[in-house]
């Protein structure tokens, strides 16, 4: 089982790989949604190129790297069984279930974006965009500390840290309608 340890490393690279495109994907979004409310030929040349972008993010990126993270993780659980009795990772595996519904439903998000549907405000997504962030620190918390009991202290500081995002969010969209520029 010599081999354990580099399918294990590239399961965490595209962990990694993955998160950066869940991380950057909503942040097209904010853009898409703000060029989308500008006038032409902004809105259409800007559109054009976001579009883009988030095209070849979504399935270059992201997607090729949800699947092969998923499938070095079901090679590494195969190979270490043990691993699916531990109470802890039940719950980094329910937090795996909600990161890969948090892609589905961004997904959705894509699909409508390249149509020119416009659903959400770039502030919604903006909030979105941290769905990832709250995922990976609990799933990092559980890995790291391998306990079902101290990831609720992970969830507590998941919740404070969510509460000082969303401050942060209430002080920035105060500077930006001071100040449209930033």
């Amino acid at each position: 089982m010599e081999y354990y340890n580099y399918i294990k490393s590239f399961h965490l690279i595209f962990v990694i790989t993955w998160f950066a495109g869940l991380f950057y994907i909503p942040r097209l979004f904010v853009y898409q949604i703000e060029a989308f409310h500008k006038s032409s030929p902004d809105k259409e040349i800007l559109g054009k190129q976001l579009k883009i972008m988030a095209k070849r993010l979504w399935f270059i990126i992201t997607w090729p790297s949800a699947i092969l993270a998923t499938i070095f993780a079901i090679w590494l659980l195969i190979l270490q069984p043990f691993w699916l009795q531990q109470p802890w990772m039940h719950v980094k595996l329910a937090f795996v279930l909600l990161l890969i519904i948090y892609h589905l439903k961004t997904h959705q998000y894509y699909k409508e974006l390249q149509n020119d549907i416009v659903k959400k405000t770039s502030s919604f997504m903006r909030i979105w965009n941290e769905g990832a962030t709250f995922i990976l620190f609990a799933v990092v918390f559980l890995v790291v500390l391998k306990s079902a009991i101290n990831w609720v202290w992970g969830v507590v500081g998941i919740l404070i840290l969510g509460v000082l995002i969303m401050l942060g969010f209430k002080v920035y969209k105060n500077i930006r309608e001071r100040n449209p520029e930033s």
